[in-house]
């Protein structure tokens, strides 16, 4: 599976995800500074599931016009120590997850 972390997400936190899936960062994309709208457009083309911490993007968007699923990260702070024991939960759910879906996953 083909993951791309938002731009508020850790980098080093795409580790966490391999070598079962692909993660990149939106850097690694080249796609830094983009709105989330031509973003996602650009996500939903190359990737299956866009993490984020970004809380805002379920109220600006209309997730389910994008053939992706979501994953929105909620923690304290916004740091690799707190988002990495997540990773295990985000992928048990990715299991079932259909794209539009918005996950969820609170620690």
């Amino acid at each position: 599976m083909r993951i791309l972390l938002d731009e508020c997400v850790p980098k080093g936190l795409k580790r966490s995800f391999r070598p079962a899936h692909q993660a990149l960062t939106v850097a690694d994309a080249g796609w830094g500074g983009l709105k989330n709208g031509a973003l996602l457009q650009r996500v939903a083309e190359q990737f299956e599931v866009f993490v984020t911490v970004d809380g805002s993007i379920r109220h600006q968007q209309r997730l389910e016009k994008y053939q992706i699923v979501f994953v929105l990260l909620e923690a304290v702070r916004n740091d690799i120590v707190v988002l990495e024991p997540l990773v295990p939960r985000v992928l048990e759910a990715l299991a079932t997850a259909k794209p539009g879906d918005l996950i969820v996953i609170g620690g």
